[in-house]
This record gives C-alpha cells, structure tokens and sequence, in this order.
C-alpha cells in the first residue's frame, strides 16, 4: 500500500478488487477546505475512463503485474492467441482489450502480455513495427506547397497515410503508439 501522494501515472492499482491504470494525477489544494489527490484512472477490465478523488492521507493497493513473453500466433472468433513459449502453454485475449493497436500485430511477432493473478489484461507492443505494404495507389508527384500522403494497406490489413514515395511491396516502420507512418525500412 502506498500513500495516494505518491501516485504516478503508469501505476496499476488495485480499487475495490478491479484494476485500474492511473493516466493524470494532480494534487490539489482549494483556497479553503482540506487537500486532495485527484486521479483519471482507466479500467483494465473494461477500459471505461473515470475520476476518482482521494484524500492524501488514504492509502491504496498497487497491484503486481506480471510481463510474460509471449508469441503471437493467429486470431479468430474468441479473440487473439498467444503462446508462451517456455511452456507452450497457449491464451485466448478477447480483441477488445487490445483495442486499436491489434491492427499492428503479425504471426509469430513476440510481445510482453500482462497477466494479473493469472488473467491475461493485454498487450505491449513494441513501439515501433515494420510491415509490408500490400496495396496502395501510385502516388503522383504534383504542385503541392506541402508533401501529401496516401493510404496503404499494411499486410496486417491495418490501413495507414504514408507519404507518396512508398510504393506496393515496400516495408515502412509504424509508430504502434499514433499508427503513424515513421520511414521506409531498406532491406
């Protein structure tokens, strides 16, 4: 248990038996009445943002994470499989934890999954990925007072805006954080 004043954000707490993600925190003191510590902390159950307020004498359970290495090896109706690759023990992670950034995921890609007592609640990515383009029009270099992007289709069926120099069966470097375009990658 820590003090509510040493909160971070990027900590994992465990409120009332659910875990939450501490994003912001912020001390604050009203010119009149007692100091609190108020904190926008996200499920990782559900991923619904909230408020919570607390007093800065309150003490609150951090919870232990545990990262396992595991790989990536298809998905289907359930969600997303992952094997541990020490055990070959393998997991089922519904989509939706992941969210938005599933899209950057490809066979056999080796990922950090967060387990809590033994429940899977998602996935870090590594920052950066690189995948092959699949499809994207030709781009056409014209009078722009701007470089201009295009969209492509990344072999993962993820679709991102890539400047207009990237062409069909090209690798690019994705910010797996923004799903933005980082650079071409040579091979």
């Amino acid at each position: 248990m820590i003090p509510t004043n040493d909160m971070r954000p990027g900590m994992t707490l465990d409120l009332d038996g659910e875990l939450w993600s501490v994003l912001e925190y912020q001390h604050h003191k009203p010119g009149k009445g007692h100091a609190m510590v108020r904190a926008k902390v996200r499920s990782l159950r559900s991923g619904v943002v909230v408020d919570k307020t607390f007093r800065p004498d309150e003490k609150v359970d951090i919870a232990r994470l545990d990262r396992r290495e595991m790989q990536y090896l298809y998905a289907d109706d359930t969600g997303l499989v992952f094997m541990d690759t020490e055990t070959y023990d393998q997991v089922t992670i519904p989509r939706e934890t992941l969210g938005d950034s599933a899209r950057f995921l490809k066979e056999s890609q080796m990922v950090s999954v967060l387990q809590h007592a033994g429940t899977s609640l998602g996935v870090d990515l590594p920052t950066t990925v690189d995948l092959e383009v699949s499809e994207t029009e030709p781009g056409l270099q014209g009078d722009r007072s701007s470089a201009g992007t295009k969209p492509a289709t990344l072999e993962t069926g993820a679709i991102v805006q890539v400047p207009l120099f990237v062409t069909t069966g090209e690798t690019v470097r994705i910010d797996t954080r923004t799903g933005a375009y980082v650079t071409r990658v040579r091979s």
